[in-house]
């Protein structure tokens, strides 16, 4: 039986990382949904057109490239936050939704993180982990990412975006996030990536042993 593993949280929780791990570590392909909204808002800023162009916004969805995926562009700052404004817009969602199905179907199963993986995408998954941790710890996390990076951030600037988008992905009326009735909830706050990594396979373990 495939091993679907759907990774849900709020931004610099861990999750990705997690996600990375979780999918080496069972030899199974790894989707990082948050780049599928910075590439529809990179889409959007590449062609001049306002991130709040919702029709535009919804055909740059349906238009997707997967092999754009790997532009380093997505991973800057600012593209977090585009992403974030792009992911409320529901053409954007239903977009994207079919996309990440498939990829969802692969033979072997598939780990897949974002903010409406196991409520929305991907409600059947045998495995449903809901990360966290204090908003005070992510923008530590994130503004030790930015500064290996080499872009300059205040710590303060970085934790009002977090909480920023935070109280925007919860309040959306499309697919907020929230965690799912049947997901195992991770604090990482004060755990490093290996203790992290070990309680999430744990998890992943004994869900897999209730389903045998």
């Amino acid at each position: 039986m495939p091993l679907v593993i759907a990774i849900d949280g709020p931004a610099a929780s861990g999750k990705g990382t997690l996600a990375k791990r979780l999918a080496d570590h069972y030899g199974l392909p790894h989707l990082d949904t948050g780049l599928l909204y910075r590439a529809v808002a990179l889409a959007l800023i590449d062609a001049g057109l306002p991130l709040e162009d919702q029709a535009a916004a919804g055909q740059a969805a349906r238009d997707l490239d997967a092999g754009k995926l790997d532009d380093p562009r997505l991973r800057e700052r600012a593209m977090g936050e585009a992403a974030s404004r792009i992911s409320a817009v529901p053409a954007v969602r239903a977009g994207l939704l079919a996309w990440q199905r498939r990829f969802a179907t692969d033979p072997q199963g598939a780990v897949l993180d974002g903010r409406d993986i196991g409520t929305v995408v991907c409600p059947e998954a045998g495995v449903k982990l809901y990360i966290t941790a204090s908003s005070e710890e992510r923008a530590r996390r994130r503004h030790r990412e930015l500064a290996g990076r080499g872009e300059a951030a205040s710590f303060a600037a970085i934790l009002a975006d977090i909480e920023a988008r935070d109280a925007r992905d919860a309040s959306r009326a499309a697919a907020p996030l929230r965690m799912a009735d049947d997901a195992v909830r991770l604090d990482t706050t004060d755990l490093d990536a290996d203790a992290a990594f070990d309680e999430a396979r744990a998890i992943v373990e004994r869900a897999r042993g209730d389903a045998a």
